[in-house]
């Protein structure tokens, strides 16, 4: 075993020793220390050399700690290592030889080795490491030499600390010099390290004083459209021409976001828009866009809402403005249509979500439980004219609602969903008859609604999806109590990343809610649909960075109003949206 000692001596002496040291260790081991006529002298001499190399071995580690701190500051101070330097260096394998070691190939710390027990030992004196909870290692794992120094600045820190408060005295002397030795062996990674973290204390320090709240998130959205309609004569039996004058408008959200214990939410939305409102200029309330509306660019509250958690699975949410029955059910195309926004999307309003989902009115509560990950159940209950005592609570319109998600993969997912309404059939999304089956005769419309969705996504950029729904409304104030149903469906085609990742492409086919069948009827008249109408749309978002994206969008009604005599009436905006 002695000629090892020698080896590792030798190589300790002259690092380009190295490379022999195969050759050397056979040539020691054949023709000296294996040989049996060593004398005991002989190999007591061998010992003594050995030891002898032992201690100029360690008196050559400050050698070592510098060599160490060179090859550090040569692989951490880029600046001077030039490009053309490192072509060199690829192209002349002659030179690999001479090649220096970077940092981070350099050998971990491990337990058994003397630096790990010298500042576990510092640990124990002056609790100095913060890094973990249990104040550890956690465990007898390894260390990387960055986690070392990180947990040496620590205690080198802390020492400072006693220092400046006049309690040197507490400080042991041999304790100073292992950490002398320590900060010497480790000077190339505690540089690192504090550069590190000087540079994200300046980061911090510039989002702590550039940041809108230290409570409270903000968050925004801004659209600016330029949209119109196209056609023949509206599709109200006016016989007046359609508005096709192309529009600029814009909408502005701003939304609040705060929480007081980790697991809440209170969130508030302030809205300014002014955009086209398509339906008068064609007649018809399937010319909508998704993000339409007008209030004269006036700031108004339009959404407040507090979430919060009863256990783990168990998720509560009260509306005090801004809400719907659709915030209780699980998105499961947001590629098509997101539930939360009209700024991404489809265009239309009919497009975006199953007509049956806007019923009901925008303050409410409901909850959301959580079977497993694939398995969600949605409750909740919205009223409309909450604050107003001719109607209150008990007399306002309603819906309520329950939905039953079932999400196994990323590539399938359906949804149940039924509704309980009152008087809240108007979901300007179909025909006027769809939305008023009864010709306001009636003043305590009860509906119930019936829908089913499904996505499917045979590959990781395609997705199909699709959605059908029926009502079936009842007035409960006329004689006989007379029926109205009335069925909407849609089939989806979306593909992601198409040109670039983050845009996606879409196609929308589908029927807006029509009056199928209605035992109402005045003088002979049927209050039921006479023809079907076809939606027919496709969009293409393009996503020029993270917080811009333009959305050229077109929509085509056929036969609008479900009457083959109105004329086909085309929708087409050009909708840019801005997040913040």
């Amino acid at each position: 075993m002695y000629q090892y000692y020698l080896v590792e001596w030798m190589s300790a002496i002259s690092p380009k020793f190295v490379s022999q040291k195969s050759t050397f260790l056979k040539l020691v081991s054949k023709k000296f220390l294996t040989q049996k006529s060593i004398s005991n002298k002989i190999t007591r001499l061998i010992q003594v050399f050995i030891v002898t190399s032992l201690i100029s071995t360690a008196g050559h580690s400050n050698v070592a700690a510098l060599e160490i701190e060179k090859i550090s500051q040569v692989d951490y101070d880029r600046k001077k290592i030039s490009q053309s330097d490192q072509n060199n260096r690829e192209n002349n394998p002659g030179n690999n030889k001479q090649k220096l070691i970077p940092v981070s190939q350099l050998s971990d710390i491990q337990p058994g080795d003397w630096a790990f027990s010298a500042l576990e030992s510092l640990n124990r004196r002056y609790n100095c490491l913060v890094g973990y909870p249990d104040g550890t290692y956690r465990g007898n794992r390894s260390l990387t030499r960055y986690e070392f120094a990180a947990g040496l600045r620590s205690c080198l820190d802390k020492i400072n600390q006693f220092i400046a408060v006049n309690t040197a005295e507490a400080i042991r002397k041999e304790d100073l010099a292992t950490l002398q030795r320590l900060q010497k062996d480790f000077a190339p990674e505690l540089i690192a390290v504090t550069g590190r973290v000087d540079n994200l204390e300046a980061k911090t320090a510039e989002l702590e004083a550039n940041q809108f709240s230290t409570t409270v998130k903000l968050s925004g959205e801004v659209i600016f459209a330029l949209s119109g309609a196209f056609g023949e004569e509206r599709a109200d039996d006016s016989g007046e021409d359609i508005d096709d004058n192309i529009t600029l408008g814009s909408r502005t959200r701003l939304r609040l976001t705060t929480s007081f214990t980790g697991r809440d939410r209170l969130r508030l939305r302030l809205q300014a828009r002014d955009t086209a409102r398509l339906e008068r200029a064609t007649g018809t309330n399937m010319a909508r866009l998704g993000f339409q509306g007008d209030n004269d660019n006036e700031v108004d509250l339009t959404e407040l809402e507090y979430r919060f958690r009863l256990g783990r699975k168990t998720r509560v949410t009260i509306q005090a403005r801004g809400g719907g029955i659709d915030d209780f059910t699980r998105e499961l195309n947001p590629l098509i249509g997101d539930l939360q926004d009209s700024g991404t999307g489809a265009t239309s309003r009919f497009g975006r979500k199953n007509p049956i989902l806007r019923q009901g009115g925008d303050v409410g509560i409901g909850a959301s439980y959580r079977f497993s990950d694939s398995l969600r159940l949605g409750l909740g209950f919205t009223i409309d004219d909450a604050d107003d005592p001719d109607s209150g609570i008990t007399r306002s319109p309603y819906g309520a609602i329950v939905n039953l998600a079932f999400v196994p993969s990323r590539r399938f997912g359906m949804g149940f969903t039924y509704v309980r309404s009152f008087d809240s059939l108007d979901t300007n999304t179909g025909s006027r008859i769809a939305d008023d089956p009864f010709d306001d005769f009636s003043e305590s419309i009860i509906a119930n609604s019936y829908g089913g969705e499904v996505t499917f996504s045979p590959s990781r950029n395609f997705t199909i999806g699709g959605w059908v729904g029926f009502t079936q409304a009842t007035a409960k104030d006329l004689p006989g109590n007379p029926d109205a149903d009335i069925f909407n469906y849609a089939i989806s085609f979306a593909w992601a990343d198409v040109g670039r990742e983050g845009n996606v492409a879409g196609l929308i086919f589908g029927q807006s809610p029509k009056v199928m069948n209605n035992d109402f009827q005045i003088g002979g008249n049927e209050f039921k649909d006479p023809d079907t109408s076809l939606h027919l749309e496709g969009f293409y978002t393009h996503r020029v960075n993270d917080n811009l994206s333009i959305t050229p969008g077109l929509f085509v009604i056929l036969n609008p109003e479900h009457n083959d005599d109105n004329d086909t009436i085309y929708v087409g905006t050009i909708r840019t949206t801005i997040e913040f």
